[in-house]
């Protein structure tokens, strides 16, 4: 009988993940997701903000500048993760030719692109000072330049294409190809002598820093992936109504907000 319930309990759990699956769940879902997502960038953004600022000490060597950091390497990091998930969605409705994965790789592209975007500025800023240059062919910047060209190379040949399903099918092989930068950019350091400096954070060993300046580095990390969930909902749920404006549950929809 416990199997049974087992059984029953994950077929149900099965089917309710399927469903969520359709655009027509997904999109109220996604509606009442985004307000959390919201309250959350600004709590982490308000608390890592005030330790990076305020309470993290001043570096020994770089004085007051180093501080750029609590918003560059978030960014980086960032920019890394949110292709990974991008490539992923994109993979999964390659595969599996799901609507909403696709449009899921399509609403995040644009979040990581910023954040690559923020990433390189932010470095910019941070190596003038420095290095004395805002912009070296260092291994690992050039690596993250080719990382915003492919976000944007990812916008470009969607928007490029007419049919959603060839444009969802472009992309996806495109992120799934781009997805080699992501090592290289990660372990630059290691293969090439560069400029920058190793990984601060490592999960194997204990943090090359103080613990207000990680904490802040932490905490502006979550408000960045929060952020990114949010504009991604909101942005998925405009690609559904796009999309989708041909069914019933959208003009149902229309006529009510009218």
């Amino acid at each position: 009988m416990s199997k049974q319930n087992n059984s029953s309990f994950s077929d149900n759990r099965l089917i309710h993940w399927f469903k969520l699956s359709s655009p027509s769940t997904f999109y109220p879902v996604a509606g009442k997701l985004i307000p959390i997502f919201w309250v959350l960038t600004a709590v982490f953004g308000a608390a890592g903000l005030w330790i990076s600022f305020f309470v993290a000490p001043v570096d020994a060597v770089q004085g007051q500048g180093y501080r750029i950091i609590f918003i560059h390497v978030p960014a980086s990091w960032m920019s890394m993760f949110i292709y990974l998930v991008m490539a992923a969605w994109a993979g999964l409705g390659l595969v599996f030719n799901t609507r909403l994965s696709a449009m899921m790789a399509q609403a995040l592209a644009p979040a990581g692109a910023w954040m690559a975007f923020l990433s390189l500025w932010t470095g910019a800023f941070w190596g003038k000072p420095m290095w004395g240059a805002w912009w070296v062919w260092d291994a690992r910047l050039t690596s993250e330049l080719i990382l915003l060209f492919l976000y944007l190379g990812f916008i470009a040949l969607q928007a490029s294409i007419d049919n959603p399903r060839r444009a969802d099918k472009a992309g996806a092989i495109l992120a799934l190809v781009g997805v080699v930068n992501i090592p290289i950019i990660y372990f630059s350091v290691k293969w090439w002598n560069t400029l920058h400096q190793g990984a601060s954070v490592s999960l194997t060993k204990s943090p090359a820093m103080a613990q207000t300046m990680l904490w802040g580095m932490l905490l502006m990390a979550l408000c960045f992936w929060m952020y990114s969930i949010a504009v991604g909902l909101i942005r998925v749920r405009t690609i559904i109504l796009e999309r989708e404006s041909h069914t019933d549950w959208v003009r149902q929809l229309s006529e009510v907000k009218r």
